[in-house]
């Protein structure tokens, strides 16, 4: 049990994120960086430990993950789904209350292509009339 390693994968919009658990005290390494110094953000460092809370498990393991792509909110997300991945390999009660809590289930949203004719996605030019 001591050199048991976990890794798994999660993508949320362009950011992939590319995690391993080790069992330890609760240290969570983001690009070599504390999850702290990575994300300023108190809302994505809830989102990113709320697998481990529903699980009990945010002091038994700690978390190296590399991330790629995307903006703040989308690697968060993408880290969330990883972790949970992670855990789901460790026992089957933990993969029912990821399930429950649908920790599992990868956010398939994505940026919408830009259309030609106009601004944007959905976005017109003014219409004049004369």
């Amino acid at each position: 049990m001591e050199d048991t390693k976990y890794s798994a994968t999660g993508r949320r919009k362009e950011a992939v994120a590319t995690v391993s658990l080790i069992p330890g005290e609760g240290l969570i390494l983001v690009n070599k960086l504390r999850l702290e110094n990575y994300f300023r953000r108190e809302t994505d460092r809830i989102i990113i430990k709320q697998p481990l809370v529903a699980t009990n498990c945010l002091s038994k393991y700690n978390i190296i993950a590399n991330i790629k792509g995307g903006g703040y909110s989308g690697q968060a997300g993408a880290l969330r789904l990883a972790i949970a991945r992670a855990l789901r390999l460790i026992n089957e009660d933990i993969k029912k209350i990821l399930r429950k809590n649908s920790f599992l289930t990868r956010d398939p949203r994505k940026k919408e292509r830009k259309k030609y004719g106009q601004k944007g996605a959905r976005k017109r030019f003014q219409w004049t009339k004369r």
